[in-house]
C-alpha cells in the first residue's frame, strides 16, 4: 500500500490510525455492530505506513489506540522506528452502554513514544485526563495543547480530521495535506 504521506521532518507526530472495529449500534441499544462511517486499515498496513521517514533524529510520537489493539501499538511504535515510553489515558464520563462487552469501554490510550532524545520542554504531572466527549473518533484539542507545551514542533498530525494553526496535517476527512 502506497501512502502519499507529507514531507519534511517533525518533532512531534500525532498519529490516530483506523483499527479495524465495528460500530457499536445506537447507544443504550443491544443491536448489532456495523461497519464504520469511514475506511480503516489492516495493522499490518498501519505498520507499513513510512512514518519513520517523518520523524526527526529526536522526535515524539503519540498513537491513539483502544483495548482491542493496545499490544499491537507497540509494534506498530517499534516499526516506525520508536521506543515506548508511556501508555496515557484518556477517561471519558460513562455515557451509557455503548462499545464493549461486560465493561463498556469509557477509556482511550495513547502511546507515547520517543525516537533519540526530545527535548522536554515542560512536565506535566499527571499521565490521564478526564476530557469531554466529541463525535465519535473525534480526539480532544487539549491533547494538542499539552503536546504543544510539552515538546518543540515542528507538528504532524496523521488521520487528522481538521486542520490546525501550526500543524501539519494528512488525512482522508482534510482536503489534502495542509502545512503551517
Amino acid at each position: 500500500m502506497i501512502f502519499d504521506l507529507p514531507t519534511g521532518k517533525f518533532g512531534v507526530i500525532v498519529a490516530d490510525p483506523p483499527w479495524q472495529v465495528m460500530a457499536v449500534p445506537a447507544w443504550n441499544s443491544s443491536g448489532k455492530s456495523r461497519p464504520l462511517a469511514y475506511p480503516t486499515l489492516s495493522v499490518e498496513q498501519i505498520r507499513s505506513m513510512p512514518v519513520d521517514e517523518l520523524a526527526a533524529d529526536n522526535s515524539a510520537l503519540f498513537v491513539w489506540t483502544i483495548n482491542k489493539y493496545i499490544e499491537e501499538t507497540y509494534e506498530v511504535a517499534r516499526s516506525w522506528g520508536f521506543r515506548p515510553v508511556s501508555l496515557l489515558t484518556w477517561c471519558k464520563n460513562p455515557h451509557g452502554l455503548g462499545l464493549g462487552g461486560a465493561f463498556v469501554n469509557t477509556s482511550e490510550f495513547i502511546l507515547y513514544c520517543r525516537k533519540g532524545s526530545p527535548i522536554v520542554k515542560e512536565r506535566t504531572d499527571t499521565s490521564w485526563w478526564n476530557w469531554k466527549r466529541g463525535p465519535h473518533s473525534k480526539k480532544p484539542d487539549e491533547f494538542q495543547d499539552i503536546t504543544e507545551k510539552m515538546f518543540a514542533g515542528p507538528y504532524v498530525e496523521l488521520f487528522a480530521r481538521r486542520e490546525r494553526s501550526s500543524w501539519t496535517t494528512w488525512g482522508n476527512e482534510v482536503a489534502h495535506a495542509v502545512t503551517p
